[in-house]
């Protein structure tokens, strides 16, 4: 019988730490993501949007659209998705997201990406082994136009406590 697999296991520490986040920082977030007319439509469905901009293509026209409109909650959580990897996914738990703000529409198959920049830190007074770090991050789409942009807060791990 083969070795089982876990014994041979290794925790990898994954994402960044508080001391990685220096103010004025840059992080412009791998690939992107295109939005897909099935999986807007299936979003909308499932948390229950029903406005017809984001199912109907004839209404969306009718209002200036070129056919229908990614929901805005799908592009906000496709764009914070993006931001994972190198803001969070080191632990810490999420504290909100602050002046967000969308500046156009998205369009099934506009392919998005992000990038933030690190707007203060310091250590967490209550919640020993952490600091509170705050991001700006905004996503484009690909004609490098903003379509949305955000604040961010995080509880994030210390690399060395104190």
């Amino acid at each position: 019988m083969s070795e089982d697999f876990r014994a041979r296991a290794r925790l990898v520490p994954k994402g960044n730490r508080y001391e990685d986040f220096e103010v004025g920082r840059v992080f412009r977030h791998h690939w992107g993501r295109t939005i897909t007319e099935s999986e807007s439509t299936l979003f909308s469905t499932l948390t229950l949007h029903f406005n017809p901009h984001y199912y109907n293509a004839a209404y969306a026209q009718a209002h200036g659209h070129p056919g229908i409109v990614a929901n805005p909650l799908l592009v906000f959580t496709t764009v914070f998705g993006l931001t994972v990897e190198d803001l969070s996914e080191g632990g810490g738990p999420f504290l909100g997201v602050n002046e967000l703000t969308y500046h156009r529409p998205v369009y099934p198959s506009d392919s998005l990406r992000a990038e933030s920049v690190v707007l203060d830190r310091r250590v967490s007074d209550s919640h020993k082994g952490f600091g509170i770090v705050s991001w700006h991050s905004k996503g484009f789409n690909q004609r490098e136009e903003l379509v949305i942009d955000f604040k961010r807060t995080n509880l994030v791990r210390l690399r060395n406590p104190q």
